[in-house]
């Protein structure tokens, strides 16, 4: 097999290569031929169906798979024969008029030179799951499990309040019709902080009018930068009643004999757990920092980087979707801010090509 190699940038290659088309056509064949001994196909007897037939129904299938598996295989043969190191996926297209013909296009590992690892200097952290933390994480699965019950008092720091709002600057009333309504937990921090101080007190139906003076920068346009009055109206008004840690409350989550100390036993499990892939986290992380700053002046594979700058913003999208958010309209250069500082998975991607996983992670565990 013959590849012919163009250099396109400092780090992008062009291979141009052909399937053997031989070899294609015997692996077409072959596979055919088993799919013959075993088809049932009404009308015929398995094992006696005409090849003819078998082609029709099955040749489209069985051509595309060869020809994938093939172009596989060619192109890993090509990055042998040339020794190439990429990082990333290629891209690969026909090439011409050809039906075996084809053009990859790929990005090289850069070279990082003789990399001395003992000149970091990496610390690993240490800590230890205590009783308290137990004690925290069984509050908080009281909270996720809490309801709400409405009462007829005044709103309180922790209570749930369903609200209507209004603004007016003005002669402009936000919004021109009607009131905007949501719920806030108080005390979270849900809401601006004047607003959400001057709903406590409020009882079911009461409404207050608020001078609020908004920040420049706020999310709000028509209020950035402007003192307006919001009109706030309690909907409702609701106390969390949080669970007791009875057996029924274990048992929810899966200790079947109810026991508190099988409990905590299980939680401790988990915490340490969720510790130490923390931990380790954060000592790749620091690894990761350190070798950017050794080699801030390496050229990284410039696709490689706009896709993991794309992977980021989508994953910053899905979580402000996830939050109940609405992200709006997205730019189509949105991602080029996620390129500086330049993303560590992408660092990342480029070691593990220059060291193997098994040899690459070994220095970093003994850290």
């Amino acid at each position: 097999m013959q590849a012919s190699i163009e250099s396109t940038g400092n780090l992008e290659r062009r291979l141009t290569f052909s399937l053997p088309e031989e070899r294609l056509q015997t692996h077409i064949n072959g596979r055919l031929g088993e799919i013959a001994r075993t088809a049932r196909i009404k009308g015929f007897r398995p094992g006696k169906v005409p090849a003819k037939v078998i082609e029709q129904r099955f040749g489209q299938q069985v051509r595309a798979e060869a020809v994938d598996g093939l172009l596989r295989e060619t192109f890993d043969a090509a990055l042998r024969q040339h020794e190439l190191r990429i990082a990333g996926n290629p891209r690969i297209d026909k090439a011409g008029e050809g039906e075996f013909d084809f053009v990859a296009t790929v990005e090289l590992v850069p070279d990082f030179g003789d990399v001395d690892v003992t000149k970091l200097n990496v610390v690993r952290h240490t800590a230890e799951i205590s009783d308290a933390d137990i004690d925290q994480m069984i509050e908080n699965l009281r909270a996720q499990r809490r309801s709400w019950k409405p009462v007829a008092r005044g709103a309180q720091q922790g209570d749930l309040v369903g609200l209507e709002t209004w603004s007016q600057i003005g002669d402009e009333r936000l919004p021109a019709e009607g009131a905007e309504k949501g719920t806030i937990i108080l005390g979270q921090g849900m809401m601006f902080e004047s607003i959400e101080k001057g709903l406590v007190g409020l009882a079911k139906g009461e409404e207050k009018t608020l001078d609020v003076d908004f920040p420049a920068d706020w999310r709000v346009p028509a209020l950035a930068g402007k003192t307006a009055k919001v009109t706030v109206k309690a909907v409702e008004v609701s106390e969390q009643e949080v669970p007791e840690v009875d057996a029924a409350f274990i048992k929810s989550f899966g200790v079947k004999n109810g026991d508190p100390e099988q409990f905590r036993a299980d939680i401790r499990s988990n915490l340490e757990r969720e510790l130490k892939g923390a931990l380790m986290n954060r000592l790749r992380r620091e690894v990761g920092e350190q070798l950017i700053a050794a080699y801030s002046s390496v050229e990284l594979p410039p696709r490689l980087v706009e896709n993991e700058a794309r992977a980021m913003l989508a994953q910053q999208i899905e979580a402000i979707r996830r939050q109940g958010g609405n992200p709006g309209e997205v730019p189509a250069d949105a991602h080029e801010a996620s390129r500086t500082p330049l993303p560590s998975a992408c660092w990342s991607a480029c070691w593990s090509v220059k060291w193997p996983a098994r040899t690459s992670c070994a220095w970093i565990r003994n850290a």
